[in-house]
């Protein structure tokens, strides 16, 4: 007799796993509801932990380092495919699931975390904390981010099936599948992987070409980047092509007129205005007349898609409304089933969270844990505390669940969520209410809007990967429930980790030059929080009409019908990343168009070019981590890596055309697929085009 535990051979996703539904149709995962296969193992928990230790560790020091973190669940998928490939027993994929699910949560926490909590050391309010408070903030607010994505869990995964991208969801999941399933498709993923490692290394670390190509090079348009301020610029990396080419031409689109708003409108307005203000525009902000465009628009316009941003959030939670409602009827229901011992209908596997009733607790719990907090930590001793307190913790609550959705759409579309962007309003409408309105100053203030901004920061970091995550399990056949629950397991051990790296930084290194620490390390995120909790609570000034008028602009673009929050990431993300995200999107245009009207063999080539694309996404993301370990390489010993210095205007043009030719590639390579069976149905269908 057959062992029913035993895995059935991998297949590929089904044909509807990226589009839309039809009427009455209904999307079975790989792994069935009804199918017992091994997900939450020994080895599966102590790979994932120690996958959560590793990442947390390493992905901290780069934030540290260089201000940006780097892709966790990418690496960590591939290294759970290796592993079961060299096992004694081979993991099933849920297994490998889980794994990636635990080490996820380093790249949660260090995005909540390494951001904000290093602004005490900067600061120097470290002798009104200690290593525990510092452990609570991330870890608190990565429990908050997980109430608060409950509820929207299946409005994200299935109710929106096939009309959001999911880029990096995709090319996880891809990986993993074509992992277990092995044959060709193992090959093209590894082979374009190595590609994008490649290309992606040569002009990070040896500065082969340019990363990002400007037209501020180019002598024949000095008029337009000098003197008019609008420049274009694009990001040469094979990864941001890659996830181009799975975001589709609808959102790419949307995305990059955002950018082109910004950098050809908004810029050169404010490069005209300020060059007559000797001074700056606004108080706070530099004045205009020296600097260059990109300088304009990190100072002054990338404020107003901050703005855009916030008003997008408001109109996503009004557009939610309905399913907010039905998950509160849903928690009184069970509460009320609870309370008259009626037990309510169990649902299949696949569709199981942790209770709304259970939720509901654990937001409770969770909210009473971050008020003691605030009351016993920030405020002791103060006049009015407890008012203060519950100040706070509303504030809290009130911003995380603001811009959860934001972040769970931002990620859902393009792969990229605006975390610091709305930390930072956070920190000053947080500095504003608490400075201004609570008239708290000095230490107590500047500690008391770090620690809002903390908590907050970690739910939205955590919103937005825990939404991958979720669509993961949603493809492969994974336990919505086991997700959730790993991912508050592994944020208590990563918030250990992180809070460890930082504490020891503070002690070796410093945030801050000092005689003791002369060399201290940059935490450039950190910095910038700091600044702002200084200048904020010194003058209350913001700049609230740069704000507006973003806010405006969302509105607007909302009234037309086109999605507020990909237009306001446009205006808040550089055009250095947008621009080449849309050129992918249009070389899948073409790879999905192509095929003399064979729709089977359209789908076909269309399959792979999602697996070429995938493959690049995680082959970019390598090579930032190896880009990490040689710069640590550099520093600790006296090996230094060649450097070709190919930045200039040779450097500019050689990383167009390696770029370009990637994108030529990925096409060719996507018109080599063939069907196998004249019947066969690829899994691949139109993304983000619905």
């Amino acid at each position: 007799m057959a062992d029913s535990t035993k895995p059935d051979p991998i297949r590929g996703l089904p044909e509807n796993a990226y589009r839309p539904l039809r009427e009455g149709e209904k999307y079975e995962p790989l792994v069935p509801a009804g199918k017992p296969v091994p997900e939450v193992s020994t080895r599966s928990v102590l790979l994932g932990l120690a996958m959560t230790v590793l990442f947390s560790a390493a992905a901290a020091f780069i934030a540290l380092k260089l201000g940006q973190g780097i892709e966790t669940a990418i690496p960590i998928a591939i290294l759970a495919v290796g592993f079961s490939a060299i096992a004694r027993r081979a993991s099933t994929l849920l297994e490998n699931l889980q794994v990636v699910t635990l080490g996820a949560t380093a790249g949660i926490i260090v995005g909540g975390s390494v951001f904000v909590m290093p602004a005490i050391f900067i600061l120097q309010l470290e002798e009104r904390s200690s290593f525990f408070q510092v452990f609570l903030v991330p870890f608190l607010g990565a429990v908050l981010g997980v109430c608060l994505l409950i509820p929207f869990r299946k409005y994200f995964v299935s109710e929106m099936h096939g009309k959001l991208p999911f880029p990096e969801a995709t090319a996880t999941t891809e990986i993993l599948v074509t992992g277990e399933k092995g044959g060709t498709a193992a090959g093209v993923l590894l082979a374009s992987m190595g590609i994008g490692i490649v290309i992606d290394y040569l002009a990070l670390a040896l500065k082969a070409w340019r990363e990002i190509f400007t037209t501020e090079l180019l002598p024949s348009l000095s008029y337009f980047s000098h003197d008019l301020k609008a420049i274009f610029t694009l990001n040469t990396s094979a990864a941001v092509l890659g996830l181009g080419y799975i975001i589709g031409v609808r959102y790419a689109a949307i995305i990059c007129a955002g950018s082109l708003l910004s950098y050809w409108v908004l810029v050169p307005i404010f490069a005209e205005i300020g060059s007559q203000v000797p001074a700056g525009l606004f108080p706070g902000l530099p004045p205009i007349g020296g600097l260059g465009a990109e300088d304009i628009f990190f100072e002054y316009v990338r404020l107003i898609g901050i703005g855009g941003i916030f008003a997008a959030g408001v109109i996503s939670i009004l557009k939610m409304s309905p399913v907010m409602f039905q998950a509160i009827g849903q928690v009184f229901g069970e509460l009320k089933r609870l309370g008259t011992g009626v037990s309510s209908v169990k649902p299949v596997r696949t569709e199981s969270d942790i209770p709304m009733a259970n939720v509901a607790g654990i937001l409770l719990l969770t909210s009473i844990a971050i008020g003691l907090y605030f009351r016993l930590v920030v405020f002791s001793g103060q006049p009015a505390a407890t008012a203060k307190t519950l100040a706070a913790l509303l504030l809290t609550l009130v911003i995380s669940a603001l811009f959860a959705a934001v972040s769970a759409w931002a990620i859902a579309i393009i792969s990229i969520t605006p975390v610091s962007g709305m930390t930072l309003t956070t920190l000053i409408i947080a500095a504003v209410v608490l400075g201004q309105g609570l008239g708290m100053a000095g230490p107590e203030g500047m500690l008391a809007t770090l620690l809002v901004g903390g908590v907050v920061c970690t739910a939205l970091s955590m919103t937005g990967s825990m939404v991958t995550l979720l669509k993961l399990g949603y493809w492969v056949g994974g336990t919505p429930k086991k997700i959730q629950v790993s991912l508050i397991a592994g944020s208590a051990l990563a918030a250990v980790t992180v809070t460890a790296v930082m504490f020891l930084f503070a002690h070796t290194q410093g945030y801050i030059a000092t005689p003791l620490h002369p060399d201290p390390m940059p935490a450039p995120q950190a910095n910038a929080m700091a600044a702002v909790v200084r200048s904020t609570l010194g003058a209350v000034e913001a700049p609230w009409f740069l704000y507006g008028l973003g806010a405006v602009i969302a509105v607007l673009v909302e009234m037309t019908g086109v999605s507020a929050l990909a237009f306001a990431l446009g205006m808040y993300l550089p055009l250095e990343l947008n621009s080449p995200i849309l050129a992918g999107a249009v070389v899948a245009w073409f790879v999905r168009r192509s095929g003399q009207g064979n729709e089977v063999l359209r789908k076909a080539r269309n399959d792979r070019g999602t697996l070429v694309a995938s493959g690049l996404i995680a082959g970019g993301a390598l090579a930032g981590v190896f880009k990490g370990v040689t710069d640590l390489l550099q520093e600790w010993t006296d090996w230094q890596l060649y450097d070709f210095q190919n930045d200039g205007w040779a450097g500019n043009w050689l990383g167009i055309v390696v770029f370009v030719g990637l994108g030529i590639a990925v096409y060719l390579d996507a018109k080599r697929a063939k069907v196998e069976h004249p019947n066969q149905a690829s899994h691949t269908g139109k993304k983000g085009e619905a």
